[in-house]
């Protein structure tokens, strides 16, 4: 970590708009994903959306503040280049910009569904403490863990949805942006 930071003379204001308008993008897609496929109520799916996108943007602007020292000075060219005149100098860069786009697209669905589940998880907790009686059958109890689990499956498919669908806009934006 180096010991001298300091606040940019330039301030990349184009590429933080532009993230802000992904995440206003992504918001409603997946809060509508969540609410036609798990059936949450509007309310709900708006919360787990916002949530998740906050979250995972938060992550991943750190990880990328985190690791952007350790890049190689090529590298670091081509994303100022790009951050600031949307083109870059090496044809090399391409086949990086897509690994790098796989990576950023399963990490963010890892993220974002492991988000869901704890949120899922913390708020079934909070609700099964007010209404469980202290008397639960093993029966009821080998219910609820079958259905978690198919919820599990369902949970996946939908987050993985969610998130194809508001990475395809996303990308779809980048291209008119670059023409």
């Amino acid at each position: 970590m180096p010991e001298n930071w300091m606040v940019p003379s330039i301030f990349p204001i184009g590429g933080i708009l532009f993230h802000f308008l992904f995440v206003l993008i992504s918001i409603p897609i997946e809060a509508y994903v969540l609410h036609s496929r798990l059936k949450f109520d509007k309310k709900t799916s708006t919360f787990y959306a916002i949530s998740t996108n906050l979250f995972s943007s938060v992550i991943g602007w750190f990880v990328f503040f985190v690791s952007e020292p350790m890049l190689p000075i090529q590298v670091k060219s081509e994303l100022i280049n790009y951050m600031f005149f949307n083109n870059f100098k090496s044809p090399n860069t391409q086949s990086l910009i897509i690994l790098t786009a796989f990576i950023i697209f399963f990490t963010t669905f890892l993220l974002k569904f492991f988000i869901v589940r704890v949120l899922l998880l913390s708020l079934n907790e909070t609700v099964a403490k007010k209404v469980e009686d202290p008397q639960t059958s093993q029966r009821r109890r080998s219910r609820s863990f079958i259905n978690v689990k198919l919820q599990s499956t369902n949970l996946v498919t939908t987050i993985l949805i969610a998130n194809s669908l508001s990475y395809s806009m996303i990308t779809i934006i980048l291209l008119f942006r670059s023409k």
